[in-house]
């Protein structure tokens, strides 16, 4: 298990039922047949498949993934009050740029809206000029959460901010809330002084295992060395090198504003920290529960790594993208006054005491520093100036010695 599980809602003791749930063997099979085709397979690959497949991977499932229902639960499906918080940061972009109309969203990995509907709610709550104004574009590896989403905000009275995506560069805020840890990643490890690359392969029994062998790519080492990292023997570490693409699609649509990058990672000095992370950070996520096995529940779990903070910062400043500050989810929310949401919340007539308890706890999971109140929160931004600070980097928690 790696030191940071720390998705909300996780329990850390697996329920007795857990092997119910079992793989897709259609999928286990297909991953195997191209395995038996060419050899073994990446990790990067094999994330493909098992999280990607058009058919059957797992974020191709009928049901959305993230929610109390769910795998995982992120902070936007917690509680309103962090779309709502986030609503005061896409605000300010839109005045600092001239309050142009329209002025875009775009979210990645928007799922079925939680996000969408909060921010916009807090919009037209906060009293916003931008309400009326905004559009609002989500990007979805699965048509049907692009049908929950538009059914969620015709049902919130926000049909009409929602647009078709075609990619085009907007004018806006680009949003990307845990999504580029899902992103297929490599993993390596260190053998004699030597990198090493962990392959998927499959053992006599038919079971699908990690094979070494040489890296299959030099970019690999080559994200490491310009890092600055060289891993001790027997270490494992994963490397996303789908990132650098990733971002240069995300900066690639943005003609001026805010891109928004919130995920747990860390700089590459800490992710690789061998004390630390002498295992990397690979998680498997199901039913709220997280473990290490990449291969028990093919195409019907989560898999994911930490993100390399150092590496989406060299990534953006290639595209051209100003770094305009990091911190942490904790102080982003703080500088917001999500707080100050909750005070309202409470004196709201219509708040019940188990409503305003489901908020604060939520709340409280979401700001506090032992569990999502550490991910980091990256802002880059393009024609906006970085002074003074954006609203949510103001808050800055003095770190003990």
């Amino acid at each position: 298990m790696t030191d940071d599980g720390v998705r909300l809602g996780l329990r850390r003791v697996p329920p007795p039922d857990l092997d119910a749930i079992g793989s897709d063997a259609v999928l286990e099979e297909r991953i195997r047949a191209e395995i038996a085709a060419g050899g073994p397979l990446t990790f990067a690959r094999y994330m493909e498949i098992a999280q990607y497949d058009p058919e059957r991977g797992y974020y191709r499932a009928a049901d959305a993934r993230p929610g109390r229902a769910g795998d995982f639960l992120t902070a936007p499906e917690a509680h309103p009050i962090f779309g709502r918080a986030v609503s005061r940061q896409v605000h300010e972009v839109w005045q600092r740029l001239g309050e142009p109309d329209p002025f875009v969203v775009r979210e990645y990995g928007a799922g079925a809206g939680a996000l969408a509907a909060a921010l916009l709610d807090g919009l037209a709550a906060g009293g916003s000029g931008l309400t009326g104004r905004i559009r609002y574009r989500a990007v979805e590896v699965d048509r049907r959460r692009l049908d929950e989403l538009a059914a969620r905000l015709a049902a919130t009275g926000h049909a009409s901010a929602l647009e078709p995506d075609h990619g085009g560069p907007i004018t806006g805020v680009v949003i990307a809330n845990e999504v580029l840890d899902a992103l297929p990643f490599h993993r390596v490890v260190a053998r004699a002084g030597r990198l090493r690359e962990v392959l998927v392969g499959v053992d006599p029994s038919g079971r699908l295992i990690d094979v070494e062998a040489d890296p299959s790519t030099p970019a690999i080492a080559a994200r490491l060395d310009a890092e600055g990292i060289r891993l001790v023997d027997d270490q494992l570490a994963e490397v996303c090198l789908a990132l650098d693409a990733w971002i240069q699609t995300a900066a690639a649509g943005l003609a001026r504003g805010l891109l928004l990058v919130i995920d747990y990672g860390h700089p590459a000095a800490e992710l690789y920290d061998a004390r630390r992370r002498p295992r990397g950070t690979l998680a498997a996520y199901v039913r709220h529960t997280v473990h290490e096995d990449p291969y028990r529940h093919v195409g019907r779990q989560d898999l994911t790594a930490h993100v390399d903070v150092t590496a989406v910062e060299r990534a953006a400043a290639r595209t051209g993208l100003d770094l305009l500050g990091l911190t942490t989810q904790g102080e982003f929310l703080a500088s917001l006054d999500a707080g100050e949401l909750l005070v309202a919340l409470g004196a709201d007539p219509a708040t019940t005491v188990a409503d305003y308890v489901v908020a604060r706890s939520a709340l409280a999971r979401m700001i506090d520093p032992a569990a999502m109140g550490r991910f980091r929160v990256m802002l880059f931004g393009r024609g906006l100036e970085p002074r003074p600070p954006l609203r949510g980097l103001t808050v800055r928690v003095r770190r003990g010695a």
